[in-house]
């Protein structure tokens, strides 16, 4: 199992534009091969830190999924963000290799 993580500071006030983002979402990645789960995650004490957490059966399929056309298509339309404030953040990603469950 791989997970990745992505990890954003929204600026104060615009957590629930991001959230409605996430909600609204294409769901390209949903049916791709291999993918398991997403989540959007936000911090209790910290609103405006929101964490995309998404699971893949293995890094390989992953890889496949942010090689594909469907992932730029997907990472095309955040560049298109009316609010260039928020199409200007960018993620601090984090990869994990599951090694116990």
């Amino acid at each position: 199992m791989y997970i990745v993580h992505s990890m954003v500071h929204v600026p104060k006030g615009k957590a629930d534009e991001v959230i409605a983002i996430y909600q609204n979402r294409s769901r390209l990645v949903d049916t791709f091969e291999g993918f398991e789960s997403f989540h959007l995650l936000q911090n209790e004490k910290r609103p405006e830190e929101l964490t995309v957490h998404m699971q893949w059966v293995d890094k390989s399929a992953y890889m496949k999924w942010v090689t594909s056309e469907a992932f730029k298509h997907v990472h095309d339309l955040e560049k298109n963000y009316p609010d260039q404030e928020l199409a200007a953040i960018v993620p601090k990603v984090s990869k994990y290799q599951v090694v116990a469950t």
